[in-house]
C-alpha cells in the first residue's frame, strides 16, 4: 500500500512541471491569437482600443465599448463567450455587411448594428453558413477572400489530348480448354 502511494505521489510530482508548461504554452497561443485579430480588425473598429474591446468582449462574453469622435457605444454579445475562430467569423461577416452597404469607415453605432445583426442570428441557433447566405454571401469568400479571388488565380494550362490506345489483340484459344 505504501509503495502505491509513494509511486502515485512521485508520478504527480513529475507530471506537474509538464502540466504547467502546457498551460503556459496555451496562454501564449491565446495572446498571439488575440493580437492577430486585434491587428486585423483595427481598421474596421477605427482604433486599436476599439478592436481590443471587440475581440476581448466577444471572446469573454463581456461588454464591448466602442468610441468614435465624441460618441461611445456599449453592448454585450447575445451569444456569450466565443472562441477566436467564431470571433473572426462574426467580425468578418459584420465587415462584409457594412461594405455591402457602402460603409468602409463605420461609426461605433454602425459597427454595433452590423455586428449585433450577425450575433443575434447566431444566438438564435443559425450556423455561420446560414447567416452568411441570409446576407447574400458565401462564408468562405468572406472569411478568406484571398483564397477566392478569381482575378489573382492563374489559368490552368490546357493539356494536350491523349493519343488513343490501340485495340488489344485477340488472344488465341488454348487447346484443351
Amino acid at each position: 500500500m505504501f509503495k502505491t502511494v509513494l509511486l502515485l505521489t512521485a508520478s504527480a510530482l513529475l507530471a506537474f512541471p509538464l502540466a504547467l508548461r502546457a498551460q503556459a504554452e496555451n496562454v501564449g497561443k491565446t495572446a498571439e491569437s488575440a493580437d492577430r485579430l486585434i491587428q486585423k480588425y483595427t481598421p474596421l473598429a477605427g482604433s486599436e482600443d476599439n478592436a481590443k474591446s471587440l475581440v476581448t468582449g466577444l471572446r469573454d462574453g463581456t461588454a464591448v465599448k466602442l468610441s468614435s469622435g465624441g460618441t461611445s457605444t456599449s453592448f454585450t454579445s447575445p451569444t456569450g463567450k466565443m472562441g477566436f475562430g467564431n470571433v473572426n467569423i462574426a467580425l468578418s461577416l459584420a465587415e462584409a455587411s457594412l461594405k455591402q452597404q457602402g460603409i468602409t469607415n463605420p461609426t461605433s453605432a454602425q459597427l454595433q448594428g452590423a455586428l449585433m445583426g450577425v450575433l443575434q442570428q447566431r444566438a438564435d441557433g443559425k450556423g455561420w453558413g446560414q447567416i452568411a447566405n441570409s446576407m447574400g454571401f458565401k462564408l468562405g469568400e468572406v472569411v478568406r477572400p484571398e483564397k477566392h479571388a478569381q482575378a489573382e488565380r492563374p489559368e490552368k494550362p490546357v493539356r494536350p489530348d491523349k493519343p488513343e490506345r490501340p485495340d488489344r489483340p485477340e488472344k488465341p484459344e488454348r487447346p484443351g480448354r
